[in-house]
């Protein structure tokens, strides 16, 4: 019996990867780098500095750990400006009245997002009260699709992963529900997202009685 739905935040909530997209493609250029939407692909569900890696590998760019630190810290500062424009209009439609309906009948609520900016979105967004927990980036130690982020995210709701739902718009993050044990809507392509148990266009495209009848 789901007791519990977890979600992520970006893509599945909000959009937020057009910021990263924005702070991302401008440190690339630092490096003579062009980075492209398919590329940026690569870097949705994982870490800030694995991110980071990725855009290197790409360049073939070598640089120490310190010099990595310092520039993902640099990118982080203008994701933040570009992220203290955002508005609560921004949410995907359908979703707060489908979060607000979810605990309605009882069920527990989280947010699990590897951003450790998770908690500022949500209060531009001001829906930090929809959820009974909160988890990001900074309570962490290993990224998706390692499984720990949607285990801690059970334990502070205190239900156990099988009784879980994660919803989830990228590849590492499906992967990471199903190693902690939980079931997944994926939100996007069936392409892409094709191991999660079920797959859907929109956030707001699932209901409560498709939560009944699929899981």
């Amino acid at each position: 019996m789901i007791k519990a739905i977890i979600f992520d935040l970006d893509g599945v909530i909000v959009d937020t990867a057009q910021y990263h997209y924005l702070a991302w493609k401008r440190l690339a250029k630092e490096y003579g780098l062009d980075l492209t939407l398919d590329q940026n692909e690569l870097l949705k569900g994982v870490s800030r500095m694995r991110s980071l890696e990725i855009i290197l590998d790409l360049g073939g760019i070598s640089l120490s750990k310190e010099e990595m630190e310092r520039i993902a810290n640099k990118k982080n500062g203008w994701f933040v400006e570009y992220l203290n424009e955002m508005t609560p209009e921004e949410i995907f439609p359908g979703v707060r009245d489908m979060l607000r309906s979810i605990r309605a009948n009882g069920l527990r609520v989280a947010l699990a997002s590897s951003s450790k900016n998770a908690n500022k979105v949500v209060r531009l967004l001001n829906i930090e009260n929809e959820f009974d927990a909160i988890v990001d980036g900074t309570m962490i130690v290993n990224s998706k699709p390692d499984p720990e982020i949607f285990l801690l995210a059970a334990k502070k709701l205190s239900v156990d992963p099988a009784s879980c739902v994660v919803f989830e718009d990228a590849e590492a993050g499906v992967e990471a529900a199903l190693a902690a044990g939980m079931k997944c809507v994926g939100v996007g392509s069936a392409e892409q997202l094709g191991k999660a148990n079920l797959v859907i266009a929109k956030t707001a495209d699932f209901t409560l009685q498709t939560l009944n009848s699929e899981f």
